[in-house]
């Protein structure tokens, strides 16, 4: 085989091709011959299947071959494809489903987009056009479903998150511990990668989608039911410990006075966005939200997509140094409020805390404290920052 240019970067990048199948026997041959054109270094995973997929892949025994006994899944037939790949030295890997509807023409596609691409930690995902009309509806739901958690759980907007065409960097991904077997796997690969640093990106692709040969073994039910509490135990990972993780990271890293210069002063964002984002985070961290408080800011500046860096930062006002003083003004607010009176000092509070007995005027107090502070200090910011922000546009003119 005369090597093409294609042929010549596969092979610079390490890259081989996996074949998933299970009971793809309409499909199966031509899809191999289309690979065929581009590389010889496939890796073909039989799931189980109980046509004549064996005797089909007997006409191709110079292609790596995993004959699975019996049907796992199509996450567990990817995964053991990785493994064998990594063993033969392979450093990437375009899987590539058997069903027909990818053309094996845009493994183009992914080699001349990992090309371009500056950092090799990259891992591409073929978006179809799923407006198209012979797209099945519940498959086009499907997408969008999938497109919304995986943003929400990353932060990473795409296109199809469940295409099946794509291109893994394995030497990135082969540290990475999975735990499904099925369909939802490559939803928790993607989510995973995303979080451990891999770049997650959309690469333009063709599909064709013809039910006569076509043989799709999603159940809905199932599958979905699978898919979506996968999604649910992310979501949690994501508000409880990666959101807090990546924004404590970019703070620690940044330092204060980075911070203050990149994230306050410098940046894209408007002062409008930069002050709201101040008055959230000191809205929960004066909040009587002990506990949570990075959890809600972090969720709620995703959803008013505010800066949660910011938000993030001015929620730790209620660091342990200022706690007492955060508490001491809150119930003094929250008794002034509900007319009561009741005398102790910041010292005899620390020293017994029988004083938050007063949980009323505390909860009450705190709540309006955190109004008043985040008010106050949101309009202060803004005042400042677009001032500020005149004064950068004037010097760059």
């Amino acid at each position: 085989m005369e090597l093409t240019p294609i042929n010549k970067k596969l092979i610079f990048f390490q890259c081989c091709v996996i074949i998933p199948s299970y009971n793809n026997h309409k499909t199966l041959k031509n899809i191999i011959d289309g690979v065929l054109v581009y590389t010889n270094d496939i890796i073909i995973v039989n799931d189980g299947s109980t046509d004549s997929t064996p005797e089909i892949l007997k006409e191709f025994p110079q292609l790596h071959q995993i004959h699975i006994p019996k049907n796992v899944g199509k996450g567990n037939a990817l995964r053991r494809g990785f493994e064998y790949a990594t063993t033969l030295g392979f450093q990437y890997a375009i899987t590539i489903d058997s069903d027909g509807q990818h053309f094996p023409k845009d493994i183009a596609v992914f080699v001349e987009a990992l090309d371009g691409e500056e950092n090799n930690n990259v891992l591409l995902i073929g978006a179809r056009n799923m407006s198209q009309e012979n797209v099945p509806k519940k498959s086009s739901f499907g997408n969008k479903f999938s497109n919304f958690w995986f943003w929400f759980e990353t932060g990473i907007s795409l296109e199809d998150t469940q295409s099946g065409f794509r291109l893994y960097p394995l030497t990135y991904i082969s540290d990475i511990t999975f735990f499904t077997k099925k369909f939802e796997f490559e939803i928790e690969v993607i989510v995973k990668a995303a979080w451990n640093g891999t770049k997650v990106k959309n690469v333009p692709i063709n599909v064709l989608y013809d039910e006569e040969e076509r043989v799709s073994h999603f159940r809905p039910f199932r599958d979905f039911t699978r898919i979506s509490i996968l999604n649910t135990w992310f979501v949690l990972l994501t508000l409880f410990y990666i959101k807090p993780r990546d924004s404590w990271r970019k703070f620690r890293k940044k330092g204060f006075k980075q911070f203050i210069t990149e994230n306050l002063l410098g940046g894209n964002d408007s002062p409008r966005k930069k002050a709201l984002s101040i008055a959230l985070g000191i809205f929960v961290g004066i909040s009587p939200f002990w506990g949570f408080q990075t959890i809600i800011v972090i969720f709620l500046a995703i959803f008013f997509k505010l800066n949660k860096v910011i938000a993030f930062a001015f929620s730790n006002v209620s660091i342990p140094p200022f706690i007492p003083f955060l508490i001491y003004a809150s119930i003094k607010m929250g008794q002034f409020i509900l007319g009561e009176e009741y005398t102790f000092t910041i010292s005899e509070m620390t020293e017994n805390f029988e004083v938050i007995k007063q949980l009323k005027s505390y909860v009450i107090g705190s709540f309006s404290l955190a109004i008043v502070a985040s008010f106050t200090l949101g309009i202060f910011a803004y005042l400042i920052l677009s001032i500020f922000k005149k004064r950068s546009t004037k010097v760059e003119l």
